[in-house]
């Protein structure tokens, strides 16, 4: 079973509703299994334990500073390659959809990547134009219908990369 670990900073509603939905969406594949968690309540064993990662922010000109703490402290993992190859993804919420969101998802793709992870973003589709990025997941003011399919459609990718990656291991 592939964990696909779901680490946010839950400090506002907005991030953790699209963590919800991306939850939702990594247990839509089978053989995969959502683990969320507030970044306070994540460690490095569940980070190890994990075969995709999938982070989410609320835009604080960028990752807030209690994710990129949390991403700081796994330096020991960037330098022994743990995390290269596994599957990664992003999300982000604020106010405003013109307010930096994409900079955050950049942020975490740049995190992401440093580790040597597989980043997974989204692909086109028509409901870009109201919400999401090729680079992630988002939500700006309220979730609406179209922020939780792509949440829902983020959650999903990853997984279902990681389930592959899985098996071809196996």
């Amino acid at each position: 079973m592939a964990r696909v670990l779901v680490v946010y900073d839950g400090r506002a509603g907005l991030i953790r509703g699209l963590a919800q939905h991306v939850g939702v969406g990594v247990a839509l594949v089978r053989g995969a299994t959502p683990v969320l968690l507030d970044v306070e309540d994540a460690d490095q064993d569940e980070l190890l334990r994990a075969d995709a990662l999938i982070l989410g922010s609320p835009n604080w000109t960028g990752v807030t500073g209690r994710l990129k703490s949390w991403l700081d402290e796994s330096g020991d993992l960037w330098e022994s390659g743990d995390l290269a190859g596994k599957p990664g993804g992003a999300f982000a919420a604020g106010w405003s959809p013109r307010g930096g969101l994409e900079v955050t998802l950049q942020q975490i793709l740049h995190l992401l990547v440093g580790h040597g992870m597989i980043f997974v973003g989204l692909q086109w589709t028509e409901r870009m134009r109201r919400s999401g990025s090729y680079y992630g997941a988002t939500a700006s003011g309220e979730l609406t219908n179209d922020d939780r399919d792509q949440a829902r459609t983020l959650g999903w990718r990853v997984a279902t990369l990681a389930v592959r990656l899985e098996a071809e291991a196996s």
